[in-house]
């Protein structure tokens, strides 16, 4: 059972017990701050990913442009 086979009910939980926690005034910021994290991980997910097809497909052209040629 994971983390992911929470539901709604333990959900609902989760939000009433940060709620308690934290307050109403304090939810809010809370929720920005991590949504910023969550947007700049993806952003930089996104780069490395991106960084990695650039690297990627120029090293497989290189190769296939030395394999090309006959060695003599």
């Amino acid at each position: 059972m994971g983390i992911a086979n929470i539901g709604i009910p333990g959900l609902i939980l989760i939000v009433i017990l940060a709620l308690i926690i934290f307050g109403p005034k304090k939810l809010p910021e809370i929720g920005k701050a991590s949504g910023q994290t969550l947007r700049e991980f993806k952003q930089s997910a996104g780069d490395l990913m991106s960084e990695d097809r650039d690297t990627g497909t120029g090293s497989s052209s290189q190769k296939s442009s030395t394999t090309d040629t006959p060695d003599t």
